[in-house]
């Protein structure tokens, strides 16, 4: 069985453009993997196709079964997280173990006010 975490820094999920995040990142594996990663990215949801961009990524080297990793992304100055009535806009990080299927996923927003934009 496998437990993967990621929290950021006070367990905040809102912050504004260019804003540092930091936070820590912890797994407990069954055995040593192959690669650890984390990612920053946005998607979009709702009506019509999705969209999706990678804008960071951190692979924690030499990692071990168990252990937790400091990280540090700076966050870009856009696109601001935002929900429309047909499509909405998220930002998220997504810790990624290889091999196999173990994914966490924390959504953050990314916006200026460290608020959503609603959009009428």
């Amino acid at each position: 069985m496998s437990t993967l975490s990621i929290a950021t820094l006070d367990n905040r999920t809102t912050f504004m453009p260019g804003e540092e995040l930091i936070g820590v990142a912890g797994w407990q594996l069954a055995e040593k993997p192959k690669c650890v990663e984390l990612r920053l990215f946005w998607f979009t949801r709702g009506k019509g196709s999705e969209d999706s961009g990678v804008v960071a990524t951190q692979t924690f080297e030499d990692a071990q079964a168990e252990e937790g990793r400091q990280f540090q992304f700076r966050l870009p100055e856009s696109p601001y997280s935002f929900s429309g009535k047909l499509i909405s806009l998220v930002w998220a990080l997504e810790l990624i173990v290889k091999p196999g299927n173990a994914v966490e996923r924390l959504e953050i927003t990314v916006a200026p006010e460290a608020r959503e934009v609603l959009l009428k």
